[in-house]
């Protein structure tokens, strides 16, 4: 390649990987992305995050390592550079790139600035706006809280705001609106010799699940596919069991059901809307053949699955773990376009990202590329995946503490925090079975193996289950299976259970 390619990284956020179109669900329509993998890219059906919440996953997918190598697993730890702690951003920067950031953070220590990741952290100003023609809305689309009813009500955990009023022919113009018109704006302004890198973090779909017309009203409910639902909850983890009591939709009837998930499938459908404004910005400028553009997401959903919303730090059922993942390379970079059946991890991102850009990231990380999989769809790539979250007995550090300082639980249930009490809550308790306790997954095609440090572990045939409702740890039939997972699983950890820099240190003092 004579020249590096610009790096598109339009990243949603908590979107489910079964809720595309063209990988074959009957409801949620997404005909930009569908027409994308069609037309100019890959998408991976089998594609895993390595942790099930923001934070962790990012850090993952911005390095190459995965949680435990350096100890990210938790909302309050991310990616340091003072602590020789890397990301793609500032790998890009250091190797020439321009970056453009705009959206959502979870990535790099607040308190320490941006400066050293970006050229661009942008933040829309009144001048944009009117520009635009639009009237700013409320940054975070859950905005007033008036939604969720009385605190005794059935409505009061369940993140359904439902549909958003604006004017005929409006948008509900927050964040997300915001930062794809500034990086359209950028897009069209750029005039420099220097590849860019557009990293764009987005909100939706993130509950709460609320979105404006003509998405809201989009997706067919009576196209719905069946929710996963358990018969026990006996051999599940107690932060499940809790979460389920505390959110109190036990009693919603299956047309509520409907309407929260076709909620969130409609702002499935608004972000690829966005996207595909983004695409054509890339047409319109000739920049599109010089782009390799990622779509991907941090983690999944539950969605109503096993009658529960938003997700866990330390389960890793498909529909948290699994992700959409697509990848269109430059026009220089042979592909076949159409969906792939490997299984690939997000820590392939960063790899595939410096292979593309012909950079040596300077340091040791566990990615591998994917551009062999782009013009041979049947190339073999990893054999398991993994996820893992959690934590130890007394480690605080790890129990997401933080979210709760700036007040007490009573009053912080009445605030947009207080939406998550019901899993919080339950981090934060000690107990001889740790609600909250440290937990791994490894996945192959066939089989799932959950290792939990103060709890039943857990195994499912997602073959004959593909719902993970029946833990057969236990079953004698399995064993050969479990025993296989826990061999796959010890060597993972032992193969990347920590980074050796690559600059060596010298073993004598220097003489005065």
């Amino acid at each position: 390649m004579s020249k590096r390619p610009h790096i598109i990284i339009f990243n949603p956020d908590q979107w489910r990987g079964d809720a595309l179109g063209h990988l074959g669900h009957p409801a949620v329509q997404t005909p930009q992305l569908d027409s994308f993998a069609a037309q100019d890219a890959v998408s991976f059906r089998n594609a895993f995050a390595q942790a099930t919440v923001c934070t962790p996953s990012r850090c993952a997918f911005m390095t190459g390592w995965y949680p435990h190598v350096r100890g990210h697993r938790t909302m309050h730890r991310m990616l340091n550079p003072g602590l020789g702690e890397p990301n793609l951003l500032q790998t890009l920067r250091d190797n020439g790139y321009f970056v453009w950031w705009g959206g959502k953070n979870d990535l790099v220590p607040g308190q320490l600035g941006h400066a050293e990741h970006c050229d661009i952290q942008f933040r829309p100003t009144p001048a944009d706006y009117e520009r635009w023609g639009v009237r700013r809305r409320h940054s975070n689309h859950g905005g007033d809280l008036a939604w969720r009813g009385a605190p005794e009500g059935d409505n009061y955990y369940s993140f359904l705001k439902g549909r958003l009023d604006t004017p005929p022919g409006e948008v509900w113009f927050d964040s997300d609106w915001a930062m794809v018109h500034g990086a359209i704006d950028f897009l069209r302004a750029w005039q420099g010799e220097q590849p860019v890198c557009v990293f764009l973090p987005l909100g939706y779909p993130h509950p709460p699940y609320c979105v404006e017309e003509p998405w809201h009203s989009l997706t067919e409910r009576g196209a719905m596919p069946e929710r996963h639902r358990y018969d026990t909850w006996d051999d599940k983890p107690r932060l499940l069991r809790e979460m389920r009591d505390n959110q109190g939709l036990a009693g919603w009837s299956e047309e509520r059901w409907r309407e929260l998930r076709a909620t969130y499938y409609g702002m499935c459908s608004r972000v690829d809307h966005q996207f595909g404004m983004l695409r054509d910005a890339l047409k319109e400028t000739g920049h599109y053949d010089d782009s390799a553009i990622f779509v991907f997401s941090d983690h999944g959903d539950f969605t109503g699955d096993y009658g529960l919303v938003e997700k866990t730090q330390n389960t890793f059922q498909d529909c948290l773990s699994r992700v959409p993942f697509l990848v269109k390379p430059p026009a220089s970079v042979n592909v076949q376009p159409g969906v792939r059946e490997q299984l690939v991890e997000l820590i392939d991102f960063p790899a595939t990202a410096h292979d593309l850009a012909g950079i040596d990231c300077g340091y040791w990380h566990f990615g591998r590329s994917l551009t062999p999989l782009f013009a041979d769809a049947a190339r073999p790539h990893r054999d398991a995946v993994f996820c893992e979250g959690g934590r130890l007995r007394g480690e605080g550090q790890a129990s997401e503490r933080e979210s709760l300082a700036a007040g007490t639980p009573e009053a912080l249930r009445k605030t947009a925090i207080g939406l998550y009490m019901p899993r919080i809550t339950v981090q934060l308790q000690e107990a001889e079975r740790l609600p909250h306790t440290k937990a791994a997954m490894c996945r192959t095609e066939r089989f799932k193996y959950v290792r939990r440090a103060f709890e039943p572990d857990e195994f499912y045939d997602l073959v004959e289950d593909p719902g993970e409702t029946r833990n057969r740890i236990l079953d004698p039939t399995c064993q050969d299976a479990v025993q296989g997972l826990k061999e796959r699983m010890l060597s993972w950890y032992m193969e990347t259970c920590d980074v050796v820099p690559m600059q060596s240190d010298q073993r004598y003092f220097r003489s005065a």
